[in-house]
């Protein structure tokens, strides 16, 4: 197995890493990454074969040592089905789609639709960042609607969730988990008093649906509503904000221009650049795949974006074809773990992508479009536009 020394921060990989991942699958599908200590998968085939493998998962093996100025941040993280497995994770995923139902994000497109038309006539005729008055706005506000929590949050639900997903970036620094923990702290004392109110007075909204969604008579506990709610509002938005400022700089770069029905157009523009570039998992028994022989608690690092790039899945990986055949990209994960959020994310898109380019026709870049230093997430810092 081939070693590869890439600094994660390093700027010239923040801003374009795909050059790394053709290089390291060059190599074969499992290749060591020495700056996180991480046995990768480089291909499609191998990278979806692990996410679907039940002998690999997201709990540890052993609990991991927490330091004390790191505890509230992960006494939460330890109700969160995305770091949990069966039974577990099998009661916490059937409640949460009890009220998450798709046909309730179905219901959602008109007011999706209403909130994109609302933001593009706010647009100033000077330039501006698209980030800030398109792409965050949308999934954060439909997200907060969706769950019934004030839409007047949003600056706060959007600061909060920022600190807390700076815990997974590659480099964090002490001061960024500081930040983390004190939006943690914040967070839950917002949502142990707001499910308090939602109790005693339910609503037609996510949270009062959560509060009472029964799995053979199990319900979620304040602690397991707390973590979920969280995990919602964050993956509901985090991963969504970048996807659409990714497709909208492909867009504005290229000169591609979604239809109206942009379903597929979406679905291409989150295999050719996807908000998610790596997941972990770790095997829980002896496991060899590809000449390589998996210990019980050793970690993979799952490559997704190098997937999405695998020329034995998609000839020609790096033009973009919104009617490319071939596998699922796995932009949003597979199997067990696949997001739960997934169908909202691919509705905000397929609707605000063309939403965009339709009332925006001379919409152009004024400055260049640079991706901000978060990895293991692949997102803009800045979106510099004139619409007018």
């Amino acid at each position: 197995m081939q070693t590869f020394h890439q600094d994660p921060t390093e700027p010239g990989f923040v801003q374009n890493p795909y050059p790394f991942y053709a290089r390291a699958r060059a190599a074969g599908p499992l290749v060591y990454w020495a700056d996180y200590g991480l046995i990768c998968t480089t291909t499609h085939e191998l990278t979806n074969t692990i996410l679907r493998d039940r002998r690999f998962g997201r709990e540890p093996i052993e609990a991991l040592p927490v330091p004390d100025h790191l505890k509230p941040f992960y006494d939460v993280e330890a109700h969160s089905m995305l770091e949990l497995e069966p039974p577990r994770h099998t009661r916490l995923r059937r409640l949460v789609l009890h009220a998450f139902t798709s046909r309730r994000i179905k219901a959602l497109a008109p007011e999706i639709t209403q909130l994109t038309h609302d933001l593009i006539d706010r647009f100033p005729d000077t330039e501006h960042d698209l980030l800030d008055t398109f792409c965050r706005p949308i999934p954060v506000i439909i997200i907060a609607r969706l769950l019934g929590v004030p839409e007047a949050m949003a600056p706060d639900l959007l600061r909060w969730s920022n600190a807390m997903v700076g815990m997974y970036q590659a480099g964090r620094s002490r001061a960024d988990e500081d930040a983390a923990v004190h939006a943690t702290e914040a967070f839950v004392t917002f949502l142990r008093g707001y499910i308090a109110q939602k109790r005693s007075r339910p609503a037609d909204d996510l949270i009062s649906a959560l509060i009472a969604a029964e799995d053979d008579g199990a319900t979620l506990s304040t602690d397991e509503l707390i973590t979920t709610c969280i995990l919602l509002l964050n993956a509901g938005h985090e991963a969504t904000v970048h996807a659409l400022g990714n497709a909208i700089n492909l867009c504005l770069s290229d000169g591609h221009r979604p239809p109206p029905d942009a379903a597929a157009f979406a679905e291409e523009m989150l295999r050719i650049d996807p908000p998610l570039h790596m997941f972990t998992r770790t095997a829980y028994e002896e496991v060899t795949l590809n000449g390589h022989t998996f210990r019980r608690g050793d970690q993979v690092a799952l490559l997704l974006a190098a997937a999405n790039h695998d020329p034995a899945a998609y000839p020609g990986p790096l033009t973009f074809d919104p009617d490319r055949t071939g596998p699922a990209n796995l932009a949003f994960g597979a199997g067990l773990h696949f997001c739960v959020g997934a169908p909202l994310a691919r509705l905000e898109l397929s609707i605000a992508l063309p939403a965009l380019f339709d009332r925006c026709p001379h919409i152009r870049a004024t400055g260049p479009a640079r991706y901000a230093d978060i990895y293991h997430f692949h997102g803009l810092d800045a979106l510099p536009v004139h619409t007018a």
